[in-house]
């Protein structure tokens, strides 16, 4: 693959934007937004900077890595790519819009993926004219420093689509777990209910948070509380997780736990907006009163 395009200027998409440059392949970063543009732009210049302090890149090679990447407001530009993968929020009906319109933009033998972490590919697909083509490809965050990329396969892709995929996951150094098309895939199908009975477990009065966070770093030696994990995910991108693992198998033990519903409609969505079930905000200092002469 020669080009790619990624919908989707979030932490996400600009992860993955990044990964393509670095690996030699040309990027073009699509986001409406041309404020998400802009720090997108900002944040993967910086990574490459530092990857070059830090002699994992040289000089040359993070130059040319950035002379690879293009952001713009068009999908008409991404008429040529290769593969694109959409990185947009995680609802169902702005995917299927926007696989809609990719399909018709892309050329006949581009690959279109998702990043998706839990809606089904088989129905992403079904909107367009090359399911084929469609495929999952659920990148961990931050895309440039997790190992793994979940790749999952609709009722009708191809094997030539997944070989694709597959090889460029590698070519990005990632190691490639493959997981059909159920609600939650692997990772989430596991973590979510984690996740989520760690807010019963704080929501019941069992213990505090940070109790149950250190419980489960240091009895389970997970690097991070589920409730730490959590605000750095997004409890907005869990809560909708919980409600498509509710939604397609049917358990009542996948039903979301209502405080985190209710932190969600309090706007308390983590660490992206400075508070969720930890406070992120910096408190200032108060002000010493001047002394009296």
């Amino acid at each position: 693959m020669k080009s790619m395009g990624v919908v989707g200027g979030g932490q996400m998409g600009s992860g993955i934007a990044q990964l393509g440059i670095v690996h030699g392949i040309d990027v073009w970063l699509i986001d409406s937004d041309p404020n998400a543009l802009a720090r997108a732009s900002k944040s993967i210049s910086s990574n490459i900077q530092r990857l070059v302090s830090k002699g994992l890149l040289s000089q040359a090679a993070g130059s040319s890595a950035l002379g690879r990447l293009r952001c713009t407001k068009s999908l008409e530009e991404l008429h040529s790519a290769d593969i694109i993968i959409e990185a947009i929020a995680e609802y169902e009906d702005a995917k299927r819009k926007l696989f809609l319109e990719l399909d018709e933009i892309a050329k006949s033998s581009a690959i279109l993926a998702s990043n998706t972490s839990s809606i089904s590919i088989t129905r992403l697909a079904s909107v367009t004219g090359r399911p084929l083509q469609v495929i999952g490809m659920h990148f961990m965050n931050p895309p440039p420093i997790m190992k793994l990329v979940e790749v999952i396969r609709g009722a009708d892709t191809s094997d030539e689509t997944f070989n694709a995929t597959k090889a460029l996951a590698e070519r990005f150094g990632k190691t490639v777990v493959c997981s059909q098309d159920y609600s939650g895939f692997i990772v989430n199908r596991i973590l979510m209910p984690m996740i989520n009975e760690a807010f019963f477990t704080l929501y019941t009065g069992v213990a505090t948070k940070e109790d149950i966070d250190t419980g489960m770093k240091l009895g389970t030696n997970h690097p991070m509380g589920p409730l730490e994990l959590a605000d750095f995910i997004g409890l907005d991108v869990c809560l909708s997780i919980m409600k498509v693992l509710h939604a397609g198998l049917g358990d009542s033990k996948y039903a979301p736990c209502p405080l985190l519903v209710q932190y969600v409609d309090a706007g308390r969505l983590g660490r992206k907006r400075g508070i969720g079930v930890y406070e992120y905000r910096k408190v200032p200092e108060p002000v010493k009163p001047s002394p009296r002469l």
